[in-house]
């Protein structure tokens, strides 16, 4: 009989090809399918966003109006193409949240072994806090894919033996943009600093080209040039690049203590856009197992940067709560590096021995299915069913498609994002009820009328919200 070598089978041969298309498959189905059946209403910032975008125009960028430009310009296509609904809100992030997510594997897999790389991909980009960034149609998104795709070109010069002027370049061209998003112009410093502080990056910067790099530093001061004239035409361009709006310093520490509250929290009282607990516990414990891990390496560029990136996390949410999402980042380098510990010290204890080696299938399959089965489960159902979370989304949008045709709609509030209504369907919107266009039958959402003067004729109501009425029908009395 002859005997079995397992390395040569072919789904031994092939295993993390398998995995990553497997990976690949379950990430796209559910970066794609979820926003049609979790998280489908709407914030009040994701409202402002598509207002924001929608009314872009081609003078837009010249009169100073550049924060967050390429995903607004995505989002006005978006909703140019689909019109406005609540998926074509949410496309842009979908769309965004699928680099991201290559990007953060291509990242761990240059970081780390294959086994290792893809098991942290799966917990990282199939987690809550990522499915709610992909399915977010607000911005947000983008304080965490520059980062990443400028860690991902900054480990390709770093990694290679003779490194690439065209990564350079790629990595300035990103900084550029990258510095347009709020609390970036924080993310180059620290890239400059940290670049400085480390001796083999700064020889590897001495070592390249000096055309590429002089190119490189003309790009990134040229894109500092042109933040600077955009600030003259619109001023408050700085306060909402590098704090927030409205934000007071007095405010820095009560922010961190909000925006850490649905981190770590396990009771349903907080009342917050993100889902309580943001991260689980076994996930938790891998994260403190890789910080632990890197302490002997602290200075190795790799183990400082999820540290440094924690710090980066505490101050951006000092400036607005809603950055705590940052956190993707660097926890995505510390479950790796909890992931790396776990596995060589198993390995450790029968370096010879195979069916040890094998073995150690069966309680990793039990730990990733105790995270990730209750993970998936708390974002399916915990944004359609948790009241704190349900009641800050709204779900107008969809029951005004669904219940209005070619009605008149009179709006008291966010009557700009109505409006986009407008260009897509044969509802026509209003924000007067003394405007000459109203007629005998109209709709009005969210507001009781004078029984005097108009008669209700039904009122619409929706399943999801505490307070369920939300549009009522009217005739005008008399007519």
């Amino acid at each position: 009989m002859k005997k079995i070598i397992i390395s040569k089978l072919f789904l031994y041969k092939h295993r993390f090809v398998i995995g990553y298309i497997l990976l690949g498959m379950a990430f796209v189905t559910l970066l794609f399918s979820l926003p049609l059946f979790a998280q489908y209403g709407l914030s009040e910032a994701e409202m402002e966003s598509a207002t924001s975008s929608y009314n872009l125009t081609i003078d837009s960028p010249l009169n100073g109006d550049l924060v967050d430009l390429p995903y607004r310009l995505l989002q006005k296509a978006s909703i140019s193409i689909f019109g406005l609904t609540p998926y074509a809100i949410k496309l842009p992030s979908v769309v965004i949240g699928l680099i991201l997510g290559l990007l953060l594997i291509m990242l761990l897999n240059r970081w780390f072994k294959n086994n290792v790389s893809l098991l942290a991909s799966c917990l990282v980009v199939l987690s809550t806090p990522f499915l709610f960034l992909a399915g977010s149609g607000t911005p947000l998104i983008m304080v965490v894919f520059w980062p990443t795709l400028l860690l991902l070109l900054g480990s390709k010069i770093h990694g290679e033996k003779r490194p690439q002027p065209i990564y350079s370049f790629f990595f300035a061209l990103a900084l550029l943009f990258a510095i347009f998003t709020p609390y970036m112009l924080y993310f180059a410093i620290f890239c400059v600093l940290f670049v400085f502080s480390q001796p083999h990056l700064r020889f590897i910067v001495k070592s390249l080209p000096k055309v590429p790099l002089v190119l490189v530093g003309l790009l990134i001061v040229g894109g500092i040039v042109a933040l600077a004239m955009n600030m003259i035409n619109k001023p408050d361009i700085l306060m909402e690049l590098l704090f927030a709006k409205n934000f007071e310093f007095g405010s820095f520490l009560p922010n961190i203590g909000r925006g850490l509250a649905p981190l770590l929290a396990w009771r349903d009282s907080v009342k917050s856009v993100f889902l309580a607990p943001l991260i689980s516990l076994p996930v938790l414990a891998l994260a403190l197992i890789g910080l632990f891990s890197t302490t002997k390496g602290f200075f190795a560029s790799r183990n400082s940067i999820a540290t440094l990136l924690i710090i980066f996390t505490f101050i951006i949410t000092g400036f607005n709560p809603d950055m705590v999402i940052f956190f993707i980042l660097p926890f995505a380098i510390l479950i790796a590096h909890g992931l790396k510990y776990l596995l060589e010290k198993w390995y450790g204890l029968f370096p010879e021995n195979p069916y040890a080696r094998i073995a150690a299938i069966v309680p990793l399959t039990i730990l990733f299915a105790i995270i990730l089965v209750p993970s998936l489960l708390q974002y399916i159902y915990g944004y359609r069913y948790n009241p704190n979370i349900a009641n800050e989304f709204r779900y107008d949008l969809t029951i005004l498609r669904e219940n209005l045709l070619e009605e008149t709609l009179v709006v008291k509030d966010n009557y700009d994002f109505y409006k986009i209504l407008e260009d897509s369907t044969e509802i026509t919107v209003l924000n007067d009820l003394e405007s000459p266009y109203l007629p005998n039958h109209f709709a009005v959402l969210y507001g009781t009328l004078d029984g005097e003067k108009y008669q209700l004729d039904r009122i619409i109501t929706s399943p999801m919200k505490e307070n369920s009425d939300i549009i009522y029908l009217y005739t005008v009395k008399g007519e």
